[in-house]
Formats: C-alpha cells, structure tokens, sequence
C-alpha cells in the first residue's frame, strides 16, 4: 500500500506537488519509488532554469529503470534537493519528505488540472 498524502497534488506520471505559499515542491510519489526499486541517480535542473507543465525536467534512475521527471506545474527553479546528489537513495527512505525540486509557480491555475490524493488512489488501484 502506498502511501498518499492529503492536500498535495498528483500528477497521472507520478509526481506530486506541495504547495507553500506561492511555492510549489515536486517530488515523485511513493507508489513511483516502489515501482522504480532502488534509486541510484537523480538528474535535476539547475537553479533559475525554467520548468512547464507536461514537459521533462530530469530523471530518476533506478536499478531496474530510468524514468523522466515530468513537471506537473510551470515555474521557476528556485532550489534544488541536493541532499539527493551524494544521497539519491533518500528519495526510498520518504519520497514526500525528499522532494526534488521547488520552484515558484509562475501558473498556480495550473494545480486545477491535477488529481487529488483520491483520485491518485483510484489512478494506481489502490
């Protein structure tokens, strides 16, 4: 079982958003790291690059797979976790706490196209 964190946003590939103010952080979903397996590497953007809804912004790469980081929001990189250079594997430990990117949203409308913590549930059958 997955864990599932009321108040953010889903996106359908897997991230999630916590939004803060006029903040967002990304970061991919538990039920993503348990699919991925181990995660040996996270690609991230650099800080001031640009991030638009839909489009890739890095990658995790696990033991078993590489998956592209699809931002589920626009936005200006802000920071990056760079925890998660020297430590990827923090992002098994606790995705939601071990977020990747956070950016300052440049579209907050942009969090009405994604899913609720139950509409992700119903997403992965859970």
């Amino acid at each position: 079982m997955s864990k599932i964190i009321e108040g953010l946003y889903y996106s359908e590939s897997h991230e999630y958003v916590r939004v803060e103010g006029e903040f967002g952080y990304i970061g991919i979903t538990d039920y993503a790291q348990h699919e991925l397996g181990n995660v040996v590497y996270v690609d991230m953007p650099e800080v001031d690059d640009e991030v638009e809804a839909g489009e890739d912004f890095g990658a995790v790469e696990s033991v078993k797979a590489a998956s592209d980081l699809i931002s589920p929001v626009s936005g200006v990189v802000v920071e990056v976790n760079a925890a998660l250079e020297d430590e990827p594997g923090l992002v098994n430990k606790d995705a939601f706490e071990n977020w990747i990117i956070k950016v300052k949203l440049s579209d907050p409308g942009e969090l009405d196209d994604l899913m609720t913590a139950e509409t992700y549930k119903a997403l992965i059958g859970e």
